[in-house]
């Protein structure tokens, strides 16, 4: 991995996905430390989940291939839900390991804002198996069953969900292509000032988990998933250079090696053995470790697919990080923190820097990238010697879910 960029996550009713694409693209070459000629190019892999159903328009990889001016080159596009762009980055690594090209784009896109937010989650609910979509399931429902479940058998409550809100919320701001660039602390105050302008009376509450606590301020959406718990309606674009190892110096001193590729298959949640872990997440990492030759206690952070806080508190115990049951008190001891010993989610994750879906993928990587050359900022994890960082993009209801593990030498 020689070059990566992205546009900001948001909702940009003036810009479609070839504007956000073409931004990427643009910022992708300007990071390539020793320049890359676009001709050089022999391949796109792009991740889209559903813009057909979004803006009624198909047939991404010939558009975006003639967007950026590499007609003809071949381009593929690939879905798998949320994981789309994360499959497209698997899908690229064999190919230039095969042998076969050299220097492969890789992307991911979507453009979910110009739907109403009805219509966003019936396309969304695509994703879910038949007899989810037949019992009327939408993605908060699914994940609120979830959460159910995990509470149950784990005795972790709904102040626990809090806590990778107030974290998320606190790394968000440090990433300037995030799309909440406010703290929770930060919104409470705003809303006072709001209601104050207004006449009304000003909420007094005292800190986040009773601001987070108000069904005037968070309201239900699934129970026990809260409006707080869910990520939003974004759009966005990322790409990533991709090259073969015996070249990539040629491009910049400092590449990113693909040490570990995992990915798997769920069932359906009808047929889930258990609802409180991903059997795909387990069986991408377990495959992801044995490739590189590495243990989860080498995973020094991560970005993990947080669509909901109960799915982050979920993924860190299934990909190893920590004990079945014991993820939610983690995050609750301040371990999964910026500073703390092994932070997740330091881009805001999914819930704040946005999930446009089919860029989320690509985007995760992209922060890994960031961390493991020190390009990070103010988010930057303040560990000196950064080596290993890893992204786990989960698709659908769990049905398709990919671990990459990224190594910097």
């Amino acid at each position: 991995m020689v070059g990566a960029g992205m546009s900001p996550f948001g909702m940009f009713a003036d810009r479609d996905s070839k504007d956000l694409f073409l931004q990427a693209f643009q910022e992708m070459l300007h990071s390539v430390d020793r320049g890359v000629d676009p001709g050089d190019i022999e391949a796109l892999y792009l991740g889209n989940f559903t813009n057909d159903f979004f803006v009624q328009q198909s047939h991404w990889g010939a558009i975006l291939a003639d967007t950026l001016g590499l007609v003809p080159r071949p381009a593929t596009r690939i879905e798998g839900a949320c994981a789309s762009s994360a499959l497209a980055f698997r899908e690229a690594v064999f190919s230039i390991a095969s042998g076969f090209y050299d220097v492969v784009l890789v992307g991911g896109f979507e453009d979910m804002s110009k739907q109403a937010t009805e219509q966003v989650a019936e396309g969304l609910a695509l994703a879910a198996s038949p007899y989810e979509r037949s019992a009327g399931f939408t993605f908060p429902g699914v994940f609120g069953a979830i959460a159910t479940a995990y509470f149950d058998k784990y005795g972790a409550t709904r102040e626990h969900l809090m806590n990778v809100t107030i974290k998320s919320h606190n790394n968000a701001p440090l990433n300037p292509k995030a799309q909440f660039q406010q703290t929770i602390q930060g919104i409470m105050a705003s809303r006072a000032v709001k209601a104050k302008k207004k006449g009304g009376p000003v909420p007094e509450w005292q800190d986040e988990k009773q601001f987070l606590g108000d069904p005037q301020a968070n309201p239900v959406v699934a129970w026990p998933m809260h409006l707080f718990d869910c990520s939003p309606i974004s759009d966005g674009a990322a790409c990533i250079l991709l090259v073969g190892e015996e070249i990539a110096r040629s491009f910049t001193e400092e590449p990113l090696y693909v040490a570990g590729l995992g990915q798997a298959s769920g069932r359906a949640l009808h047929a889930a053995e258990d609802l409180t872990y991903f059997e795909a997440t387990r069986r991408a990492a377990q495959e992801a470790y044995g490739m590189s030759d590495l243990t989860p206690q080498d995973i020094q952070f991560a970005e993990v697919h947080d669509c909901f806080s109960i799915a982050e508190i979920m993924h860190i115990e299934d990909l190893g990080f920590f004990k079945p049951g014991q993820g939610y008190q983690a995050v609750a001891d301040g371990l999964t923190r910026l500073d703390g010993p092994k932070p997740i989610n330091t881009s805001g994750g999914l819930k704040c820097k946005g999930h446009p879906v089919g860029a989320t993928g690509a985007a995760q990587l992209i922060e890994v990238w960031e961390q493991l050359r020190n390009k990070a900022g103010k988010r930057q994890v303040p560990h000196p010697d950064l080596r290993f960082g890893a992204a786990h993009n989960l698709g659908g209801t769990g049905g398709t879910c990919t671990f990459t593990i990224l190594e910097r030498r």
